[in-house]
């Protein structure tokens, strides 16, 4: 720094000023600094830093599901908040949703002496084994939910699901099934409540509910048991991996979408406009979330008090597997339920 410092013609303090980027630095001097900093290749010694400072400039990500679109998305939006802020990002990533792996991962934090700690597993346990973990660090979490001790930001998932059941309610659809994510993860618990609320408001009955994994897989194995129940005419699907098991489970039975069920998806993950048809679904802005999730987190930081949970709103994206209820072919034998 005292290098930098001479080549610019400027004090110790005013380098210090331009790195943190404090106001009271004129346009001119900022710029002798900056290009002193770029001749001389400097960067800070964040070791000696963090003596002066007590703080590690490290925040802790404890994820889950990474390999899916949406928490990979919204890790990158963490990740890239993060340096903006110039702080580094320390990811754990659960295998498994644990009391043991949660612990592991907040003793690995703890550890590297994180100043807070960002969660981006919305699944009950998880905040369970938090309530009961001393942690002397801010803690932020997506989807903790009304009524959590957290804070956080979080995708409003009922009005998603409103939104694409309204969708099909609109085009004259009133036998909608659902296919959940697995119900003990706070987002699909909220997007089942979400599929209720819609057909309950417009008296129609949420009769078949059927469960999947997040993955194509379980998609394509509720898809075939789905078109079991006779008079379906439409179904929302909780994310686009799994509607597109759906789309195959519809084709491999002889029948056709939207012209004999249409489907919603959810997530609008980039590949969804290239199904075959290209899939109406839910748009989430997962890197927005994340984005406030390390706002909120640094807020705490810094010692201002937490704000409310900040609530990121969905949208609907109107592809081709949706259409008025048309006439089917015949649909495959009915079992007895």
């Amino acid at each position: 720094m005292g290098d930098v410092a001479k080549m610019a013609g400027v004090s110790h303090q005013t380098v210090s000023r331009v790195l943190n980027n404090h106001p009271n630095v004129s346009g001119q001097t900022r710029e002798r600094v900056e290009s002193a900093i770029a001749h001389l290749g400097y960067t800070r010694n964040t070791a000696a830093r963090s003596l002066v400072t007590r703080r590690s400039r490290t925040i802790g990500v404890l994820a889950c599901e990474t390999g899916q679109f949406g928490p990979a998305n919204t890790l990158l939006g963490v990740e890239q908040a993060g340096r903006e802020a110039g702080y580094f990002v320390s990811i754990a990533n659960l295998r498994e949703v644990t009391g043991a792996s949660i612990n592991d991962a907040i003793a690995h934090f703890r550890n590297q002496s994180v100043d807070g700690i960002v969660i981006l597993v919305p699944h009950p346990d998880v905040l369970a084994v938090l309530g009961d973990v001393s942690v002397p660090v801010p803690i932020v979490a997506v989807g903790a939910g009304a009524g959590n001790q957290l804070t956080g930001a979080s995708l409003d998932q009922r009005l998603g699901a409103r939104l694409a059941v309204d969708h099909l309610i609109g085009l004259g659809h009133r036998n909608i099934a659902h296919i959940s994510g697995p119900p003990h993860w706070i987002d699909a618990a909220e997007r089942i409540k979400g599929w209720q609320e819609a057909l309950g408001s417009a008296g129609l009955e949420a009769r078949v509910l059927l469960e999947g994994g997040w993955d194509a897989a379980s998609g394509y194995r509720a898809g075939r048991e789905l078109l079991q129940h006779r008079g379906i005419t439409a179904v929302f699907v909780a994310n686009d991996q799994m509607a597109v098991g759906v789309l195959r489970a519809v084709q491999e039975a002889g029948l056709s979408v939207p012209g004999d069920i249409s489907v919603v998806g959810y997530d609008d993950q980039p590949e969804a406009e290239f199904f075959m048809p290209p899939l109406t679904t839910i748009k989430q802005d997962f890197e927005e979330l994340g984005r406030r999730c390390m706002e909120a987190v640094l807020q705490q930081v810094d010692g201002d008090e937490p704000s409310d949970e900040q609530m990121v709103n969905p949208g609907l994206v109107i592809r081709s597997t949706t259409a008025a209820p048309g006439g089917r072919k015949a649909w495959p034998e009915a079992s007895s339920h």
